[in-house]
């Protein structure tokens, strides 16, 4: 997942991202640790961040 990647790239906190994806740090951190997270999280992650799915979850080639 391009998590970590996509919210440096916006200028956000761990804090900022979960709070604008409803979710914990606890949360948002343990998704960036382990690089898997829910389809409902990532759901939530891809329109704080304003992106895709694909753009969130799709690795590069």
């Amino acid at each position: 997942m391009n998590v970590q990647k996509i919210r440096k790239e916006k200028g956000l906190t761990v804090q900022q991202l979960a709070d604008a994806a409803g979710l914990s740090k606890r949360t948002v951190e343990e998704i960036i640790r382990r690089d898997k997270c829910t389809v409902d999280n990532a759901i939530k992650l891809a329109d704080a961040l304003g992106v895709t799915l694909d753009e969130l979850c799709r690795r590069a080639e």
